[in-house]
């Protein structure tokens, strides 16, 4: 091998960086106008699905209708129900139902800590992992997780792989 490729080609990244930088490229398809969400479902270092927060198909995104969450000042983390979107999580979870792609003992790989409703679906989804990269007000996900046996790791804090 040329001695220069070195000089010439970036450090090659390690899965956990791969991963996680994909989840920031998938996030930016978020139609929320209050937080860019992504999430990658990952088993045997193969992606096996994808998604990000926003409206569901074919129906009109809140950057045309406004958010409803900022007119009623709904709190982060709060009301889960009176939101037009979709978590992130929840969207690679049915993406990968919607193409008959088992999601059992994978990893989730996402921009953001997932709240209690997507932990209850992870859970039962029979996803074993999760690496995110910031906190989200929902202090009874990451009970959930623990009780459920997912094991969550901030990014900083996450072994390399």
């Amino acid at each position: 091998m040329d001695p220069d490729v070195n000089r010439i080609l970036p450090e090659r990244p390690s899965w956990l960086t791969y991963f996680m930088d994909i989840t920031g490229l998938v996030s930016r398809r978020s139609t929320c106008m209050r937080r860019a969400v992504g999430a990658v479902i990952v088993k045997d270092k193969r992606i096996l699905s994808t998604g990000y927060n926003g409206a569901p198909s074919g129906i009109t995104h809140c950057r045309e209708t406004g958010c409803l969450r900022e007119r009623l000042k709904v709190p982060s983390g709060e009301r889960h129900e009176l939101c037009r979107g979709i978590h992130a999580e929840q969207n690679a979870i049915i993406q990968a139902a919607y193409h008959g792609v088992s999601i059992r003992d994978a990893t989730l790989f996402c921009t953001h800590m997932p709240c209690s409703i997507c932990a209850k679906m992870i859970i039962n989804a029979g996803i074993t992992r999760i690496y995110y990269l910031s906190g989200y007000a929902d202090d009874m996900s990451m009970a959930m997780f623990a009780e459920g046996g997912v094991t969550i790791s901030k990014v900083q804090d996450a072994p390399g792989e």
